[in-house]
């Protein structure tokens, strides 16, 4: 496909015009990143890793009537997504204590949650992203009552479809994080779960031996990221063909 006009580059993607009204290209870029963007490396071989893992999730989602902005893969790097009014909101599922919650509440990584627990948080990188509670989220026009009841329903069918999907293959969903975006049908207006799933956005640990497979093996200086996401892809049988496998990733100063 002919690259089109840039509409927008975030961290990890790239959004390009659409071969036709009302849908965008998604590329996947190499680019890893944490804290915020404050580290930053890029790792070859993730970008097409993370674009047929998303593309598995999805396709998965859809199979069981949850909307997506998917519509199909459209190379090894880039799929075609419908254009979405995304929330402003990241919508994160946790069944298990892990990261910014363990800090807060003083829980032990690796608690199991009572029940799984949602939070919102504020998309804005310059404020480092705060949870927000549903008061702040109807309060400022963010979202309604209805969108909160209904993001938080589309998020625990996610969560439903992805434990049982790793528990499959031995890999723990600790927990994941994602977008829920408006799409306009005339006077209707539905939601549809967008951005991406991938090992970017949850956190997944070996059922045996709580080895890490997400993002974390950045954060926290663990080993090898393109490993981590090769494994979660060869589980679940999605693994490309040509990826390639970079034995050292390539700092960007």
């Amino acid at each position: 496909m002919a690259r089109r006009k840039k509409i927008y580059e975030g961290k990890a993607k790239i959004l390009y015009e659409g071969p036709e009204p009302g849908t965008f290209v998604q590329y996947f870029k190499d680019d890893a990143t944490a804290f915020n963007a404050e580290k930053h490396d890029v790792i070859e071989g993730k970008g097409v890793l993370n674009n047929r893992l998303s593309e598995f999730f999805m396709v998965g989602l859809t199979a069981i009537g949850v909307p997506t902005h998917f519509i199909k893969r459209l190379n090894m790097r880039e799929q075609l997504i419908r254009q979405v009014e995304i929330i402003p909101l990241e919508v994160v599922v946790r069944n298990v204590a892990a990261g910014s919650i363990s800090k807060r509440l003083g829980i032990e990584e690796g608690t199991p949650m009572p029940r799984p627990i949602v939070e919102f948080y504020y998309k804005d990188d310059a404020l480092g992203d705060p949870l927000v509670s549903e008061e702040h989220i109807i309060a400022f026009g963010w979202a309604t009552q209805q969108d909160l009841d209904d993001m938080v329903a589309l998020a625990l069918r996610v969560n439903d479809f992805m434990s049982g999907v790793m528990l499959a293959v031995d890999i723990k969903l600790v927990d994941f994080k994602i977008e829920i975006g408006r799409i306009w049908e005339g006077d209707f207006m539905r939601l549809v779960v967008a951005d991406e799933i991938s090992p970017d956005s949850c956190r997944l640990w070996d059922m045996k031996t709580g080895q890490k497979l997400d993002k974390d093996v950045f954060r926290r200086d663990l080993g090898s990221l393109t490993d981590a996401y090769t494994e979660v892809a060869r589980r679940l049988g999605v693994l490309p063909t040509n990826v390639t496998h970079a034995t050292k990733p390539t700092l960007i100063n």
